[in-house]
């Protein structure tokens, strides 16, 4: 089992690491828009999310109402021997309209292959040229999966910069899944009005029914011996919420045997030296926190601060064989700039952390071992600035000690 995700916003640790003060290049501007017009037919802003076992989700827009939410697909060029019809939506965002938004599942999928697939019979982060950047090394990656915790187009509220995005992505988001959970960014509401999330939720639908969420703002999936949860930080999340009823049924099914891996995504961080977005994720910390710790949960990535961050592992503010390791990765790309400022001192929970933009790369490696590695944006180069082997809890025996904790937690009202 070897599997590779990309990630734009460990018993096994190394060393604290020091580095020297790293110096970020001078901004870069927005990208200027529009692109280059296309038929009303043609499908613009594809991009693909997995959708339960052995099936994917292709999403794609037209300005076409009339097209049909059809995906023709098979293992060879042109050979579409294989077709789905799906669902298609729309919505109004003040004087904004929005194109038909489609969203077709098809499959089942053998693993291991190469699909080729056309949309509606027809053709076959951020938005600044840091966001181009990053994606441009993404690109050069062999990766399977692209995690995004969160604060995808930086649209906030103008609708036409959704589009944008969507094109922007579209090379890399049609030809690997990106799975996503949104950020302060996509909410977007306005009161009595404009609901949250409305953009959002309508152009990006993640697999939340197939994991029984009655929510796309959180959500699960397996996907080759992991199991990853991604959380809604802007979703109630009390003990009485509907996320938090959720989470506990979802981690009350996780098989280990299967997914040896459990892994968490969500917006705002719990663990977080830097000054930026102090405290805001202690609410949420204090809830789930404990209900992660019992399921033994090996990595938490987060996004929101712009910066990067990793922690030891760690539970309730001080060092834990069996917490989790804690990553901020906030910065693939955005117009709001870095967040240079760190506290003073560092805590000792966190062991490395560096102001700048770029992409982190995890690699599964087989049921015990696992690869991190963040590659820092530096002017047009990938620069690994940061590197380490992960022991799975499994193979720590956390799993097993925790196991009657994590039966007690779940079994409470």
């Amino acid at each position: 089992m070897e599997l590779k995700f990309v990630l734009t916003a460990f018993v096994f640790i190394s060393a604290t690491v020091t580095t020297a003060e790293y110096i970020r290049p001078q901004p870069r501007r927005t990208l200027e828009f529009p692109w280059d017009p296309k038929p009303s037919s043609h499908p613009q802003q594809v991009h693909i999310s997995l959708a339960g076992d052995s099936h994917m989700r292709v999403t794609w827009i037209t300005d076409d109402e009339s097209s049909p939410s059809v995906v023709e697909y098979g293992t060879s060029p042109g050979g579409y021997n294989c077709g789905a019809e799906g669902e298609s939506t729309s919505y109004r965002y003040l004087f904004y309209r929005s194109g038909k938004i489609h969203h077709t599942v098809i499959g089942p999928l053998e693993h291991d292959t190469v699909y080729f697939y056309r949309c509606g019979r027809q053709g076959d982060l951020g938005q600044t040229g840091w966001t181009k950047s990053t994606l441009d090394h993404i690109g050069q990656c062999k990766y399977d999966v692209h995690l995004l915790p969160g604060d995808l187009s930086y649209a906030d509220y103008m609708q036409h910069r959704w589009d944008t995005f969507g094109e922007l992505v579209q090379p890399l988001a049609s030809a690997r899944p990106w799975m996503v959970t949104q950020g302060n960014h996509e909410k977007e509401s306005i009161p009595l009005i404009m609901d949250a999330f409305q953009s959002y939720n309508a152009r990006w639908k993640m697999p939340f029914e197939e994991s029984g969420s009655n929510s796309n703002l959180y959500y699960s999936f397996d996907v080759a011996g992991a199991h990853l949860i991604m959380l809604g930080s802007y979703a109630d999340y009390d003990e009485y919420s509907d996320q938090y009823r959720w989470l506990k049924d979802d981690l009350s099914k996780v098989d280990r045997k299967k997914t040896p891996w459990l892994l968490v995504l969500l917006h705002v961080p719990w663990y977080n030296s830097n000054e930026a977005h102090q405290g805001e994720g202690d609410g949420m910390m204090a809830i789930m926190e404990p209900l992660l710790y019992a399921a033994s949960v090996d990595l938490v990535l987060a996004g929101h601060v712009h910066a990067y961050e990793r922690s030891i592992r760690v539970n309730n503010g001080k060092p834990d064989p069996c917490g989790a390791v804690y990553i901020t990765i906030g910065d693939g790309g955005n117009k709001e700039g870095l967040a240079r400022k760190y506290k003073n001192p560092q805590p000792d929970w966190s062991v490395f952390r560096e102001a700048s933009f770029g992409h982190g790369e995890l690699k599964i490696v087989n049921s015990t071992h696992a690869f991190w590695s963040w590659h820092r944006n530096d002017d047009d180069e990938p620069v690994r600035s940061d590197q380490l082997w992960i022991t799975s809890l499994v193979s720590s025996g956390c799993v097993a000690e925790k196991s009657r904790e994590l039966r007690k937690i779940l079994m409470s009202p």
